[in-house]
């Protein structure tokens, strides 16, 4: 089966939709609302933020989006992969490494420093993944939230 690989732009709100779907239905979060279109067209139109999908046909099967951050330390900038899903009857065929390359060929391309990732301890089927990917460095860290 072929994949394409494709960087949503403001129009594409469907698709977006479509890989929100994919994310309720991976991350089991099928309770939340998604937000409007208006909402949803004002993030792809952000520099910022940055949504890479994954299709098979016209079917949206996966997908990772992105928020990029500017540093003080530095000039160059980091992509935050905030998310990364594939939908569960396409996983395991490499559609999670091939977004990952394209989002780090993207980034390589504009010059960022670095792209990172994080994942729950004990999510041992996302811990496996990143692993087996090209990744430079691993840290272990804990993640604080503040809920308002």
């Amino acid at each position: 089966m072929s994949y394409q690989i494709e960087i949503l732009q403001p129009q594409d709100i469907h698709s977006f939709r479509d890989l929100i779907k994919v994310f309720q239905e991976v991350f089991d979060m099928e309770y939340r609302d998604t937000p409007s279109e208006s909402y949803l067209k004002t993030l792809l139109q952000k520099d910022d933020f940055l949504v890479l999908v994954a299709t098979s046909g016209d079917k949206i099967v996966g997908g990772l989006t992105v928020y990029i951050l500017n540093s003080y330390y530095t000039t160059r900038r980091t992509a935050y992969i905030y998310d990364v899903g594939v939908s569960v009857e396409h996983q395991r065929k490499g559609i999670g490494r091939l977004l990952l390359s394209a989002l780090i060929k993207h980034c390589n391309e504009r010059n960022f420093e670095c792209a990172y990732v994080e994942a729950e301890s004990t999510d041992h089927e996302a811990l496996a993944f990143y692993r087996s990917t090209s990744a430079n460095n691993e840290l272990a860290a804990v993640h604080f939230t503040y809920y308002m």
